[in-house]
C-alpha cells in the first residue's frame, strides 16, 4: 500500500530532525560517522523505520547500532517536540543495505566491461565463417 501524503511529510521531517539530534545533540563516543538515508512511518503515524549507512568496519557499525538504541528515548522525545503530533511515533533503527548492494553493483560493472574487453580482443582477430560474402552469389550460365 502507498504511503499518504501526510504519513510522507512526517517521515521527510523524522528523517530531518533525526539526522540534525544526531548531528548536534548525541554525544555518544560509540556514534559513528552515521548518515540518515530514509524514513518511513506507518499509515497510522505511530511507528517510524529509520534507515543509516555507516562509514566504518563491523566494529563500528555494531557499536553505532548500540549508540543509536542507547539513544532512542532521547531521539523519541525531541521528535515529541519538534513535530507536534498527538502522538509521538515509536521510533526503530535499520542499518541501510545501500553500501553493500552499490558495492556489488559496482563488481558486476566490472566484470561486465571485462568480459566486453574479451570480446573486443576475440573481434579484432575473427574472420567471417561463411568468407567474406556468406551469401550465395547467382549463377552465370554461359552461352555457348
Amino acid at each position: 500500500m502507498a504511503q499518504s501524503h501526510r504519513s510522507q511529510k512526517v517521515a521527510d521531517r523524522i528523517k530531518v530532525v533525526v539526522a540534525q539530534l544526531l548531528e548536534t545533540k548525541i554525544k555518544d563516543p560509540r556514534l559513528g560517522f552515521v548518515t540518515v538515508t530514509d524514513a518511513r512511518v506507518t499509515g497510522d503515524l505511530q511507528q517510524a523505520s529509520v534507515f543509516y549507512t555507516v562509514l566504518g568496519d563491523i566494529d563500528q557499525r555494531s557499536s553505532t547500532a548500540a549508540a543509536l538504541e542507547s539513544a532512542k528515548g532521547a531521539i523519541r522525545s525531541a521528535l515529541g517536540r519538534e513535530l507536534g503530533l498527538r502522538i509521538t511515533p515509536s521510533i526503530e533503527f535499520f542499518e541501510d543495505g545501500l553500501p553493500e548492494s552499490a558495492k556489488a553493483l559496482d563488481s558486476l560493472l566490472a566484470k561486465v566491461h571485462e568480459q566486453d574487453a574479451e570480446v573486443a580482443a576475440l573481434r579484432a582477430h575473427a574472420t567471417y565463417a561463411g568468407g567474406e560474402d556468406p551469401y550465395k552469389a547467382p549463377r552465370v550460365i554461359e552461352e555457348d
